[in-house]
């Protein structure tokens, strides 16, 4: 279970990672979704093809020796950039009143389950804050 409620606090636990927030504190629950950047990947990419051009152009290769080489960096390139289909990385994000945030990386599998909690919590969280109004008027 990542959320806890208890009679007045809300307790977070995500693998090893634990906080607590008093209902009264939390500013902001949700999920962030980004996107996955492939800096590494694209950058080897173009050094292997800024090689290549380098060695078709500047070198006395007559025998292509480079072909080899860059095709094999390429190929890897690929099945490194397109192995993993999963394109978005899942966080959950908790900002307090005193402007403090908390964000914890979850799993893909993980973040249907967490939604369903923090859609929970957020219902749960505006029924208290309606008994308030209520009272109060």
């Amino acid at each position: 279970m990542f959320i806890t409620l208890t009679q007045d606090q809300v307790q977070f636990q995500y693998g090893s990672k634990r906080w607590q927030y008093c209902f009264n504190e939390i500013a902001e629950l949700g999920l962030l979704k980004k996107k996955k950047t492939y800096l590494l990947e694209n950058g080897a990419f173009i050094l292997a093809t800024a090689l290549a051009c380098y060695a078709m152009v500047f070198s006395n290769l007559n025998e292509l020796y480079y072909i080899g080489p860059t095709i094999l960096v390429y190929t890897i390139l690929i099945i490194l950039r397109f192995h993993n289909t999963i394109e978005f990385d899942y966080y959950v994000i908790v900002r307090d009143v005193y402007k403090k945030e908390t964000k914890v990386k979850i799993k893909v599998l993980d973040r249907h389950e967490i939604g369903k909690q923090i859609d929970q919590f957020l219902n749960l969280n505006f029924n208290r804050l309606l008994q308030k109004t209520k009272t109060n008027l």
